[in-house]
């Protein structure tokens, strides 16, 4: 009988499992964007226009898999902030910091436009056109400090002019930098 209920509970913690993540994969998706990664062949230009120095903080708003955050951290002396919302993600965020582990790389479990970014020097996303646009863009002129940068993979914000337009060829995705 113990055994039955040890299997039981054990199936509906799964279970449990299973549908917390799902239903956080679904949210990340309504309220921000889809999971498509950031190129990885793009980083180099990403971090050329971020111009990141030691010491300075980095957000990737809606990190997924954490590729962008544990990048900065490898190859930087910032701090590099994760955000992310679907709990499958951050998990996996949180295992491949585990293995590459660097003190000066974080993941939060947590909606973006819940985070204070008063702090941050360069805010890094690959969001969709219509909530960055109807969202994002007042949440960033409202927190943002003067001379922080925004960097936007393939879409720009409307309301805002970009100091540079980053895109090398026809067949690359625009990198967008803006300057508060």
């Amino acid at each position: 009988m113990i055994i039955s209920i040890i299997v039981y509970g054990s199936g509906a913690l799964i279970l449990l499992f299973i549908i917390i993540s799902l239903a956080s994969l679904v949210f990340s998706v309504w309220s921000f964007a889809p999971w498509v990664p950031s190129r990885s062949r793009d980083l180099k230009r990403i971090f050329k226009l971020a111009d990141l120095k030691e010491g300075q903080v980095f957000y990737d708003l809606g990190c997924g898999d954490g590729r962008v955050v544990l990048y900065a951290g490898e190859n930087f002396k910032a701090k590099a902030i994760g955000l992310e919302v679907s709990l499958i993600f951050y998990l996996i965020c949180q295992f491949r910091k585990f293995m590459d582990y660097r003190d000066n790389v974080s993941f939060k479990f947590k909606n973006l436009f819940k985070q204070d970014l008063r702090t941050a020097d360069v805010v890094y996303f690959f969001g969709l056109p219509s909530t960055i646009n109807n969202k994002l863009s007042a949440k960033l002129k409202k927190e943002l400090k003067p001379g922080a940068k925004i960097i936007s993979y393939s879409f720009k914000l409307n309301d805002w002019t970009p100091k540079v337009i980053d895109k090398p060829t026809a067949a690359d995705l625009p990198v967008y930098l803006y300057v508060v």
